[in-house]
């Protein structure tokens, strides 16, 4: 697979542009410790606003949602949704992902009863999202905003554009507050800001490294619009930044780094029999010669919660998966 394609395919799998080749956005250096600056800075504020319910929000990209009444029925067309109304005690209506299949969801067989939207993630299919009826719809806003003219009058859509942890909290406050599930929503947001902070604590200074791809020509995930990537700063030593369009990472650099840890997520497209991105990458004479992989520190880390996931309840796990290679 080439470079250009993999930038494409990581599109579809995190559902946003590449965090390898983008500026980061979010908060400041002065909150988060700055993305791949190497230090903690400040601890995350554990304290939890009050969420007042509404009809109306505005979120953090100024994009306004209605609705009549708490909406019930939500179909999803973004993982974020689904990992939102899982935190809320919530069921999509239909969705495209696999995230609710993972054990510390709703599990593979209830997972399995909930409708899969035709069309996939690039191109769900508007006839077949408004056949379930719903009261609001929520997609990725630079994928999904070219369904809005054919959602219009039938359904409310809301466009979403998560770059960091702090986008996806208010995202999740902003749906409590639409759903009424307040209690909900503010628990999930103090269990997320509580085991983040208990991270920083006791933040490791071992070298972390996220890498992606389906063969050979990986990517290197940065902070900035990879929300997971964006939490390592904060928890390790995690040097990787954003290069621009066409940049990214060689194996040469990444062996001169010192990785002490390394994850992966494999991108699979022929199924659970297809093989692993570390067993393709041991075939590059330099992969053996990494001290992660030296000292068997591979994690080999789940696409639809790392990559996909990006709520709350998915950068959980993900602080429990590392925090835990960390140590």
């Amino acid at each position: 697979m080439s470079r250009r394609m993999l930038r494409t395919v990581r599109r579809w799998v995190a559902a946003a542009v590449m965090g390898t080749l983008l500026v980061g956005c979010g908060s400041t250096a002065a909150e988060t410790g700055g993305p791949g600056s190497g230090h903690a800075g400040a601890r995350t504020d554990v304290t939890v606003e009050p969420i007042t319910a509404a009809r109306s929000i505005t979120d953090a990209e100024g994009v306004t949602v209605a609705t009549k009444a708490a909406p019930r029925r939500v179909v999803c067309l973004i993982a974020l949704c689904d990992d939102m109304l899982a935190e809320l005690g919530m069921t999509p209506a239909a969705t495209n992902s696999q995230l609710l299949a993972h054990p510390k969801f709703l599990g593979k067989e209830k997972a399995a009863k909930i409708p899969v939207v035709p069309g996939g993630f690039l191109a769900p299919e508007a006839e077949a999202i408004l056949s379930y009826k719903p009261d609001l719809v929520i997609g990725l806003k630079d994928t999904h905003g070219k369904l809005a003219p054919a959602l219009k009058g039938a359904t409310v859509f809301w466009p979403v554009q998560p770059d960091s942890w702090e986008d996806s909290v208010g995202y999740l406050r902003n749906l409590a507050a639409l759903t009424g599930r307040i209690s909900q929503g503010e628990a999930a947001e103090k269990a997320f800001r509580a085991k983040l902070a208990r991270a920083e604590s006791a933040r490791s200074d071992r070298t972390a490294l996220i890498i992606f791809g389906s063969d050979e020509n990986f990517g290197v995930a940065t902070p900035g619009n990879d929300v997971a990537a964006g939490l390592f700063p904060r928890i390790a030593h995690y040097p990787w930044k954003s290069r621009g369009v066409d940049g990214t990472y060689s194996m040469e650099e990444i062996l001169a780094a010192d990785v002490d840890v390394l994850f992966v997520e494999t991108l699979s497209f022929g199924g659970a029999s297809e093989a692993r991105l570390s067993d393709k990458l041991a075939k590059n004479p330099l992969w053996s010669r990494i001290p992660a992989v030296k000292n068997g520190d591979v994690q080999e880390v789940g696409s639809e919660v790392w990559a996909k996931g990006r709520g709350t309840r998915s950068l959980g796990i993900v602080l429990d998966e590392a925090t835990a290679a960390l140590k």
